[in-house]
């Protein structure tokens, strides 16, 4: 999530996870922090607030993506450069074929910063607020309605040149309502149980020094899921009513104990 019902399985982790950071230069007095390795449930953040409702009662606010995974998890646990700083690739990423990997754009589609074979990470905000959808944060909150409670979807993806792959329109809003909210038009099922759990917004803005104050409640897909580039740029291309043009870079991996929270199942 950039600056701008709890799942019951328990994922095996596929590789290792980061080594945790010391206590030095962590800050302090924060609730717990994203993004995290979702297949490591411990965490030390005793900040505490209420989970927020299922999505399906709470009105969407903005939808946008991250380049590569911000989040670690089962299925998508290659760590992109050598480093949890550049976030994680999908672990079908070496497996592509060559057509998968062809940009039919040349370079130049309509939502920059991706193209075939980049991850993605995926992010659908909603808001206890009345409020319509628009572009960033800011859509989340109103002059009423100032401290939201937030709830973020977030499901990885492994952009391919196949029309034949997910078409993202299926997961965009598109003025979308369902029982007089602001919904998208679904959200992606098949890539395991959503774990959840307490943390905050993320996006390159933000650091272990450097931490959140908003409170998120968090539901991140364990696997990643093929998703059709041209249908991605599509959604660019015909405008969104959240403004949506790039793809956003990532939040430093969190590790710090302090800094999470504990999962819970």
């Amino acid at each position: 999530m950039a600056s701008d019902s709890h799942g019951t399985a328990k994922p095996a982790d596929n590789g290792r996870a980061p080594a945790a950071q010391s206590a030095e230069g962590i800050c302090q007095g924060f609730g717990p922090q994203t993004p995290r390795d979702i297949g490591s449930f411990i965490g030390e953040n005793a900040a505490s607030f209420a989970m927020a409702p299922p999505s399906a009662a709470m009105n969407l606010c903005n939808i946008h993506t991250h380049t590569n995974a911000e989040h670690r998890g089962p299925g998508f646990s290659i760590p992109a450069g050598g480093s949890k700083q550049g976030g994680y690739l999908c672990n079908e990423t070496r497996d592509l074929t060559i057509a998968e990997q062809i940009d039919p754009t040349g370079g130049h589609g309509a939502f920059e910063g991706i193209h075939p074979g980049d991850t993605i990470e995926v992010h659908w905000v909603f808001t206890s607020c009345n409020i319509s959808p628009g572009p960033g944060l800011g859509s989340c909150v109103s002059e009423s309605c100032a401290n939201p409670t937030l709830r973020v979807e977030s499901q990885v993806f492994l952009v391919v040149n196949d029309d034949n792959a997910l078409n993202f329109h299926n997961f965009a809003y598109a003025g979308h309502i369902a029982n007089g909210l602001h919904q998208p038009q679904s959200l992606p099922t098949g890539t395991g149980n959503p774990i959840v759990f307490r943390g905050s917004t993320t996006g390159p803005s933000y650091t272990e020094a450097t931490c959140s104050p908003y409170q998120v409640t968090w539901s991140v897909r364990p696997s990643c899921a093929k998703v059709s580039y041209s249908s991605i740029n599509s959604w660019a291309a015909n405008g969104n009513v959240f403004g949506e043009t790039h793809s956003h870079g990532v939040r430093e991996l969190v590790t710090s104990p302090e800094l999470l929270a504990p999962i819970n199942f």
